[in-house]
């Protein structure tokens, strides 16, 4: 068999891929090898917002939204200091409304995401590849990755074809199949070594409905682990543990019975359970985190967990998978094009790999903060040593942002995939000493290009890679593009911020777009992202008012639960049948 593109795996990371590559060049022809035959359960069901916008360019988001996939708003955490409950929100306040289903990708559903059953949502997205005109063969593995040096000669299937393609993808998760075949090896930066487990159950209770079909997912610590509590319908949740391997193996319990125990252990996850009946699914794997050398090679790619995995407490699996699948296939597509082969995989290979250590980085920050763990508390002290945190939110920040805080494909502030906001009150929630804005108690922002040089950094658009101008000095990348170009455009014309914000809203107005308070607001992360990566100098001026610290104890990302305000309980009659 020969093809354009041949992707090993059918998961999300390969079915994106190879369904962006036949969106954007349909003439291509384009080969999926899944060892399983869908559908199959599959770890890894809570979703972030940023996927949102990938299904919708995709042109698959209406068909996700209508399995009627609980609608995630945000998580429910006992985490950090005490056992008491706080909730992280994705939208302002966690105000949620009430709209029918199946709706549509605008409005509050921006900023939403999805809890999805693996084995409905993965046969989705590989049934639409299929119906994209890739040809995908399920149930075939692939026994043998052929190679001549870097260079990808052909893969051997289980039943002894040959396939030969032009470029290869690795998209079989965390085997890695033609990453190890290749030799590529692997670093774990990260002192976590965790183990999972994770079972199914049927009728286990929401914590709680927002809106219709609205819920959060329950993240609790239990001292020696955490779980997780996935609703993924009406009737079906995933409950999963996570804890030191060390741990496990010193605890003495067989895994299933360290399982149960963890779920009884924790009060609210036992009183959601308390009607449930577990499927007996039991699965478990190994956690740890890790991130390949490289991404790419002579003609080959990795996408999603074949490149690198962190671990499971921020929920960003899916969006790295997601994103990187996307991006290697307009890696593709613009190689194909002519483009500077050697350019564009640097890029793609440098970005994603910034994304998956900032998501370790962040998770041992995580852990390090969670004092909960009573009896683990050696081990926790032993992650913030050795990455160099004593708990400080400001130290934390110098120590998370050695990748940068800007996204320099859309030029805003973030980190990962979170907002650059969202992460600092994630830092001023697990820290002693609360962080304050850079930005607080000046009003005047200088910028400093010392030593930097001018590079060309890629935007991702409609199946092309295009590069857009930046600037870069030790690591850090300032791109001149989206909201960080233009705040660097008013900062040119006055450092005096009212004055620049001015500036900028004028530039702004010219291509259509009104300084609202939503712009200001990213402005101001923006700001903050450009101060803390040395590309501004703070100065007070005595002509106009100094920016203030307004970050109040009850911020819009994170607020005290409150759930005995909500109906903690649904009624029978909305659940449907087990199947």
């Amino acid at each position: 068999m020969r093809f354009d593109v041949a992707i090993i795996g059918g998961g999300p990371g390969g079915s994106t891929c190879g369904a962006f590559l036949r969106k954007y060049k349909p003439k291509l022809k384009v080969g999926i090898f899944e060892r399983e035959t869908f559908p199959r359960d599959h770890v890894g069901e809570s979703q972030l917002p940023a996927i949102g916008k990938v299904l919708n360019e995709l042109g698959i988001w209406d068909r996700i939204e209508a399995a009627d996939f609980p609608i995630k708003v945000g998580g429910t955490y006992k985490w950090g200091r005490s056992d008491d409950l706080w909730d992280f929100h994705f939208l302002p306040n966690g105000e949620f409304h009430d709209e029918p289903r199946p709706g549509k990708y605008r409005g509050q559903r921006l900023e939403t995401a999805f809890q999805v059953d693996r084995a409905v949502y993965d046969k989705i997205l590989l049934d639409y590849a299929r119906e994209l005109g890739c040809d995908v063969f399920e149930g075939t593995g692939v026994r043998e990755v052929v190679h001549e040096g870097d260079t990808v000669s052909k893969l051997i299937l289980d039943n002894g074809d040959d396939v030969e393609a032009r470029h290869f993808v690795d998209a079989s998760g965390h085997i890695g199949l033609l990453r190890r075949s290749i030799g590529v090896k692997v670093d774990e930066p990260s002192t976590l070594k965790n183990v999972a487990f994770w079972d199914y159950w049927q009728n286990a209770e929401w914590a709680v409905e927002l809106g219709i079909g609205g819920t959060r997912i329950q993240v609790m610590s239990v001292g020696y682990g955490w779980l997780w509590f996935i609703p993924l319908s009406p009737s079906r949740t995933s409950i999963g543990f996570v804890c030191p391997a060390d741990y496990y193996k010193k605890s003495g319990l067989k895994p299933q019975d360290l399982y149960r125990k963890a779920v009884q252990d924790e009060p609210r996850i036992r009183d959601l359970v308390q009607n449930a009946t577990c499927e007996d699914k039991f699965a478990t794997t190994k956690d740890w985190s890790f991130l390949a050398e490289r991404l790419t090679g002579a003609n080959w790619i990795l996408v999603g967990e074949s490149a690198g995995f962190a671990d499971p407490i921020l929920s960003a699996g899916l969006s790295l998978t997601h994103a990187s699948a996307r991006e290697a296939a307009f890696s593709i597509l613009e190689v194909d094009r002519g483009g500077d082969k050697q350019w564009i995989d640097e890029q793609y290979g440098g970005r994603n790999a910034r994304r998956v250590l900032q998501h370790i980085r962040f998770a041992d920050y995580w852990y390090a903060g969670n004092r909960h763990f009573s009896d683990l508390k050696e081990y926790t002290r032993e992650i913030a040593r050795d990455a160099g945190l004593d708990l400080d939110a400001e130290n934390a920040f110098r120590w998370l942002g050695t990748g940068g805080f800007i996204e320099e494909d859309l030029g805003i502030g973030g980190f990962g995939t979170l907002s650059f906001s969202a992460l600092q009150q994630v830092a001023n929630r697990l820290s002693d000493a609360p962080s304050k804005h850079a930005y607080s108690g000046y009003n005047g922002f200088v910028l400093n290009f010392e030593g930097a040089r001018r590079i060309k950094v890629p935007h991702y658009e409609s199946g092309r890679v295009l590069p857009i101008p930046a600037w870069t000095r030790d690591g850090k990348i300032l791109p001149l593009s989206g909201l960080i170009g233009y705040l660097v455009k008013g900062l040119e014309a006055n450092p005096q911020v009212t004055k620049a914000f001015a500036a900028m809203a004028n530039e702004l107005r010219q291509v259509g777009i009104t300084y609202d308070h939503a712009i200001h607001g990213g402005a101001l992360q923006c700001l903050e992202a450009l101060i803390r990566d040395g590309w501004v100098e703070c100065r007070r001026y005595k002509s106009s008012e100094l920016l203030l610290d307004d970050l109040p104890e009850e911020t819009t990302f994170f607020q005290k639960n409150r759930d005995e305000t909500l109906p903690k309980r649904r009624s029978r009659q909305n659940l449907d049948p087990a199947p």
